[in-house]
């Protein structure tokens, strides 16, 4: 089978890079890698044009910045693999993991996986307390609507068959796009499975971008996609 990875990136000079190398080096072989860059402004597309297009990945440039959410939403269309994972483009998450993230999908058990910070015994960069509460609470929000018992709803690690998120209008620009799509795969009655994985958070000096205005938005995105989509 192989394996679709989407990497959303704006502003990520520092890093993307080096995540596209562990994602070429991670354990699964036959993968295909699709970049989309959000109209970065610190030198990433210009990266993204000159170093690593060349060597074969797939890069779609936005012309206007429009958030995460938008550019999952044009890497899903563009996938091709018969499984389709999420990987951010700074260095919080471990593409050697994604045996572990798309292995309920290959044994036929699940239709979407997430990977779980909060589950499991990996290793885990201590940073932000009420970022970790404001998760938990956020993730509670969404399964009392849901009915299903997720540990991690705002985590980066989703793995999907491609014909499932393929049929999904995602609605969402930004970072909305974890709520609305928990709620639309818990619609569709998809055999949802949870792992756990590491976790490597950074501070906002290295880069963090998600504030509290997006855990405003969430809650809003929890209540519209759950009863009003």
């Amino acid at each position: 089978m192989k394996l679709s990875i989407v990497i959303p990136c704006y502003n990520e000079l520092n890093t993307i890079d080096k995540i596209i190398s562990a994602v070429l080096a991670a354990p699964y072989k036959d993968k295909e890698i699709i970049v989309v860059d959000d109209c970065s402004t610190d030198g990433s597309r210009e990266k993204l044009k000159n170093d690593i297009e060349p060597n074969g990945i797939k890069v779609f440039y936005h012309e206007k910045n429009q958030g995460k959410g938008a550019a999952l939403r044009t890497g899903f269309s563009l996938c091709t693999g018969d499984i389709v994972i999420v990987q951010d483009a700074d260095l919080e998450y471990d593409p050697q993991e994604f045996p572990l993230v798309i292995g309920p999908i290959l044994d036929n058990r699940a239709d979407v996986v997430f990977g779980s910070r909060f589950a499991g015994d990996r290793p885990h960069r201590v940073v932000y307390f009420w970022h970790m509460i404001g998760n938990k609470m956020l993730t509670l929000l969404s399964n009392m609507f849901t009915n299903i018992n997720l540990t991690d709803m705002e985590t980066c690690y989703k793995a999907f068959r491609r014909e499932i998120i393929q049929s999904i209008k995602i609605q969402e620009n930004r970072f909305g796009f974890e709520p609305e799509i928990t709620a639309k795969v818990a619609k569709l009655k998809c055999r949802i499975f949870e792992v756990g994985i590491s976790y490597y958070g950074r501070t906002y000096s290295e880069g963090k971008k998600i504030d509290w205005k997006d855990g405003i938005r969430a809650v809003w995105c929890i209540v519209k996609y759950n009863l009003f989509s």
